[in-house]
């Protein structure tokens, strides 16, 4: 079988991270979660003390920053296990800050490419299909109401015991939409060949079927 690039887009909480784990393992494909290396670049920003908001002492960090995603979800950053607080608030806010900044997208983009061309990947994030894999196989741009992304965010925090309220969660939300979006480097938006999938009223394993049949047409 050819190595086949998989490239699942969307906005905050839109689900991508949890579909693409799903339909990697379905598939057999490597799972790379882009947005767990920018939230770990954001973890060791503010690590260091320095403010997210600073782009200049925030891309000062690149060198000392080696990021490695493992196929059991563990996630470590310049040796330490980082997991479960990259999850955290105080990351969740401050992520599309050192997302935006485009010495920290290159460095990280590069290893994000390197991986695709080893074995077939399903990769997710804001740019995949329109920037870090433009030649990807399949691309998809999974949508969702912004209340409905919090909602999930919101269930997914407590089940891991993280303290947030909702309103919290919807403000962060609607703010990482506008960041994401208007950033002047590889903004969030569809690529041109994308399909457009609407998870709102959807269940996991309905968006799950949606996907692994979006594949099965773009790859026969």
């Amino acid at each position: 079988m050819k190595r086949i690039c998989v490239a699942i887009d969307g906005p905050a909480a839109a689900g991508k991270s949890t579909i693409s784990k799903i339909v990697a393992k379905k598939l057999g494909f490597t799972y790379i979660d882009t947005g767990a290396m920018y939230r770990a670049f954001t973890y060791y920003v503010i690590k260091k003390g320095v403010d997210p908001k600073d782009e200049k002492a925030s891309c000062a960090l690149i060198p000392e920053v080696n990021i490695e995603l493992h196929k059991d979800g563990t996630v470590i950053c310049s040796g330490e296990d980082v997991t479960k607080v990259i999850r955290e608030p105080l990351v969740s806010g401050n992520v599309s800050y050192i997302a935006s900044y485009k010495d920290i997208r290159l460095a990280l983009v590069e290893q994000q490419r390197a991986m695709s061309k080893r074995v077939s990947v399903v990769m997710d994030g804001r740019d995949i299909g329109t920037y870090v894999l433009p030649h990807a196989e399949v691309k998809i741009f999974m949508i969702a109401s912004a209340e409905e992304r919090a909602h999930r965010r919101f269930i997914e925090n407590q089940e891991k015991g993280i303290p947030t309220t909702l309103e919290d969660i919807i403000a962060d939300v609607k703010k990482r939409d506008t960041i994401d979006s208007t950033r002047a480097f590889a903004p969030l938006k569809p690529a041109d060949d994308s399909i457009l999938l609407d998870t709102t009223k959807l269940t996991i394993d309905e968006v799950v079927e949606e996907v692994m049949k979006i594949i099965k047409e773009k790859t026969e």
